[in-house]
């Protein structure tokens, strides 16, 4: 302890960081880096793999898409209602409303050789090349590296040289990870994969339990070696810290763990929990965190560095809903071109909808037009170009607060039954006798029968505390918070709200929060003040960066699970390693530090 309070913050971090691998797995996006690294590489949480499916039988594009996506008359009334409220609050047009003398005329155009703005937000995506490289292109490549040609175009440009050669010349790749994944042209024999859809394994009829665990390997496992180029040999020398979600289950915390220390050989692992990692990632103790990701929105307080289980709540909604919204405002609009956008089973077209969120939408009163260009993607062909004015952009953000205006979840929900069968879980290793362990001493070894499966350390919980709820962000940020029970406690989590996740980076969500909560707070509660705290660090990264620091620091040293040890599936008696159910992660950062 001495040491740590005596040694340089960059020291500490080129000490330990070079070998510590922080995994924080999302829904949409997988964040992976080396604790050294300022930021991580965020990746798309995608696989789509080479299909050899005839045409006898319907191909699907994306694994378990549904076949009738379509919302009923009953949940459009609800939406348009709450189209209508929000516009009361924004001072804007209702919805069915035409707006007098307005200045942009509803027109659009096809801009096809339109030269945009060099802005990021007008980029058109390009298709994915799904050929493996020829061994010969590198003169090519190098050709049209010395014209300035990027790598996309070098992509482009061997994949048109495979479409023109016969197929015996060129190579299907077997799978896509990342953004590459989602820019494959649905006409191509790909089949696209998301193994962790609204914060839980994406299991589904469709999408059975091993290929999950096998998708979840190949993109960790490609991201490790194209991105951090550890290849397997050196994984031994490296350790991992699992940044996990609150919504995750202890199954699923499991498997996870399989996956890091059996198949990708870390030789060591920690589990930290999302909620309290931000925490530490902002240099607080006691917040409120509001992770607001792409699919799911969690909201769960943290008390002196502890996370308090029973104030968790889970809102099954998120960024990409907010994208979804603004495709369904602006056809309604009718300022949409008349093209196929399709984000279900076109995942580019989702692609370009996060880009015109993340670009143009915000939290402001009054009206919010902007001329824009928007892309088409049919038939593997170029991206066509369509210049429109996108309207009303400050109504799909506050579906955050009115979640009836984002559409209702287009999957069927994975069998819960899955995630519920705990008792069942240790059951093969509650009678197995352990071997002793060569650096135990005689007073540690239990002997026959005394090793404890590392499950009989999940406390088993009858009902998990975790709560679904379709209620708005306000209310479940008020809501969790007065579970708390305590007028100190509330008083000071109400001053320390800390926004996190993707969503959190639009702009007019913070005061937009300020003001809900406080009108949402019952008038009996002695509560007058909220604040959202400014975050430190980019809110996107914010719990890889506090996982990254809690490895650093080496606060949960005797809670970090040994490769031996976990295939063995045996911790025993007083050994001093012990992994706890995901509610009860935080502990390990603070209940060692004395030892």
């Amino acid at each position: 302890m001495d040491y740590l309070k005596s040694v340089v913050p960059s020291q500490l971090v080129a000490e330990r960081g070079s070998n510590l691998v922080v995994i924080n797995p999302g829904s949409a996006n997988i964040r992976i880096g080396l604790a050294q690294q300022e930021t991580p590489f965020n990746v798309p949480h995608c696989v789509a793999r080479y299909t050899t499916v005839g045409n006898q039988v319907p191909k699907r594009h994306v694994q378990d898409q549904m076949l009738n996506s379509q919302i009923t008359t009953a949940q459009h009334m609800e939406r348009e209602k709450a189209y209508d409220i929000i516009a009361s609050l924004l001072k804007i047009p209702f919805l069915d409303e035409e707006v007098a003398n307005n200045s942009f005329p509803r027109k659009m155009a096809r801009v096809d050789g339109y030269n945009p703005p060099n802005t990021r937000k007008d980029t058109a995506f390009s298709w994915a090349n799904i050929f493996e490289k020829k061994p010969d292109s590198s003169l090519a490549s190098e050709s049209l590296e010395n014209k300035g040609a990027n790598m996309e175009s070098i992509d482009q440009h061997e994949s048109n040289d495979c479409k023109e050669a016969s197929s015996s010349e060129c190579k299907y790749r077997q799978f896509i990870c990342g953004e590459e994944a989602l820019r494959i042209s649905p006409n191509e024999p790909y089949c696209l994969r998301r193994p962790i859809r609204r914060g839980h394994f994406n299991v589904s009829q469709h999408y059975p339990m091993q290929q999950v665990l096998e998708d979840l390997f190949t993109i960790w496992d490609w991201v490790l070696i194209e991105k951090l180029h550890i290849p397997h040999c050196e994984r031994n020398m490296y350790s991992a810290i699992l940044v996990v979600p609150e919504t995750f289950d202890n199954r699923e915390i499991k498997e996870m763990l399989s996956i890091v220390l059996r198949d990708l050989c870390f030789s060591s692992a920690v589990v930290h929990q999302e909620g309290l990692a931000a925490v530490f990632g902002n240099g607080l103790s006691t917040a409120c965190v509001v992770n607001m990701g792409a699919q799911v929105t969690s909201v769960i307080c943290i008390e002196d560095g502890v996370a308090l289980p029973s104030t968790q709540m889970t809102l099954p909604f998120g960024g990409e809903d907010i994208s979804r919204c603004l495709l369904w405002t602006q056809r309604h609009h009718q300022t949409w071109p008349p093209i196929r956008t399709d984000a279900l089973t076109k995942p580019i077209d989702l692609l370009m909808l996060n880009k015109l969120k993340e670009s143009y939408c915000q939290i402001k009163e009054g009206e919010l037009d902007v001329v824009a260009v928007v892309h088409s993607y049919e038939n593997g062909t170029p991206a066509g170009s369509h210049k429109t004015r996108l309207t009303a952009l400050n109504v799909p953000p506050m579906g955050l607060f009115y979640p009836m205006l984002l559409v209702p979840d287009v999957y069927p929900p994975p069998p819960r039954s899955w995630f519920h069968d705990y008792e069942d879980m240790p059951e093969d290793t509650w009678h197995i006798e352990f071997p002793r362990r060569t650096d135990m001493s005689d007073g540690l070894f239990a002997g026959v029968n005394g090793g404890l499966s590392m499950w009989d350390n999940f406390p088993v919980f009858p009902t998990k505390p975790k709560r679904e709820e379709k209620v708005g962000l306000a209310e479940a940020i008020t809501s969790s918070i007065l579970s708390t029970g305590r007028i100190d406690l509330q008083r000071k989590l109400f001053c320390s709200m800390q926004l996190i996740g993707g969503v959190a980076l639009t702009s007019g969500l913070i005061s937009a929060v300020e003001e809900r909560v406080l009108h949402a707070i019952p008038s009996n509660e002695a509560i007058d003040t909220v604040e959202v705290l400014q975050s430190r660090t980019n809110p996107t990264f914010v719990s890889w960066k506090g996982g990254a620091i809690l490895g650093i620091l080496d606060f949960g040293r005797d809670a970090w699970i040994h490769r031996e040890d976990w295939i063995r599936r045996g911790i025993h008696v007083g050994s001093g390693r012990k992994y706890k159910d995901s509610y009860y992660l935080q502990a390990q950062a603070m209940c060692y530090i004395n030892s």
